[in-house]
């Protein structure tokens, strides 16, 4: 008898519910990067990265973390296109710069974050956002030190800045 009543009131439950939302349904809208802002980005790091004597490699991922765009510098190291979409990843998973996750996780290697695929504690990225929607990252690997691969990786942000409203 209560699991007919509990039947019952799972169905009438189910039903409002189904009923509410399909009136109040709509689709979520949002900003993404494009193609071009990409490519002008990780293009803008590598010759700022170049202008200063390092060579670098350079992804721009998207909202998802899907990467848009992976370039290598010449002469670069083999590491760096995976370290920077390592970092770039991570920027975007954790809305914040890669660096400040490392920061945050550097007296606690237990931390669970560490255990994802693909985040590395590493400085050198940046998220890309539109308000405080993150709708990307942008990731560099090969200039001697995190905070000059950072800074490659701002100038990129910094070039399409106008484009990020």
């Amino acid at each position: 008898m209560f699991q007919t009543a509990y039947r019952l009131a799972g169905l009438a439950l189910a039903s409002a519910l189904a009923g509410g939302t399909a009136a109040n349904a709509q689709l979520v809208t949002h900003k993404d990067l494009t193609l071009a802002m990409a490519i002008t980005m990780a293009t803008t790091a590598i010759e700022t990265c170049k202008t200063q004597g390092y060579s670098v490699s350079v992804h721009v991922v998207g909202r998802n973390g899907e990467v848009l765009v992976a370039m290598r510098g010449d002469n670069t190291g083999p590491h760096t296109l995976e370290n920077s979409m390592r970092k770039a990843y991570t920027s975007r998973a954790q809305r914040r710069p890669s660096g400040e996750f490392a920061n945050a996780v550097k007296n606690n290697p237990t931390a669970g974050a560490l255990r994802l695929t693909n985040i590395i504690p590493a400085q050198g990225a940046l998220p890309v956002k539109v308000g405080e929607d993150t709708i990307g990252a942008i990731g560099v690997s090969g200039a001697p030190g995190g905070d000059k691969d950072e800074a490659c990786a701002k100038a990129g942000i910094d070039k399409v800045a106008a484009d990020l409203k």
